[in-house]
């Protein structure tokens, strides 16, 4: 019996871990206006968003009341595959701005919240906008 409910475990963490992998894949190979995250988001949560064929990943961490960005910039078409990816970072007080350009006169501008409790995009529309008209 208790061999049982041990093999039953196991098997329900491995079906738990495959449906983990295949959700994250998904969200990755989604569109970009499915798998956008613009924010607000706390400490250590990812914000995702395109700009154009450039992919960016950014988090923060809170340190002595401002928001410490970490972004990761890299392509995503199909023949970019991440390796020409840049790592940025830049310390942001409570409503400062900090704008990360792409071609095409696109853009993507994050803020920091009062007292570093958020860091969201500042001109979520337009990422949201361009990203849909450029899957359609």
């Amino acid at each position: 019996m208790l061999r049982t409910l041990r093999i039953l475990s196991i098997a329900a963490a491995s079906a738990l871990s495959v449906l983990a992998a295949t959700s994250l894949a998904s969200a990755v190979e989604g569109s970009p206006a499915n798998s956008a995250n613009l924010g607000p988001v706390g400490p250590n949560e990812p914000i995702l968003a395109t700009v154009g064929k450039t992919r960016i990943i950014a988090f923060y961490e809170s340190t002595n009341g401002a928001c410490s960005v970490s972004a990761v910039v890299f392509d995503a078409s199909p023949n970019g595959g991440g390796e020409a990816s840049r790592r940025v970072r830049v310390v942001l007080h409570p409503g400062e701005l900090f704008q990360i350009d792409g071609v095409k006169n696109e853009h993507i501008v994050l803020t920091c919240g009062p007292n570093a409790k958020g860091l969201t995009v500042l001109n979520r529309g337009e990422v949201l906008t361009k990203s849909a008209s450029a899957v359609y």
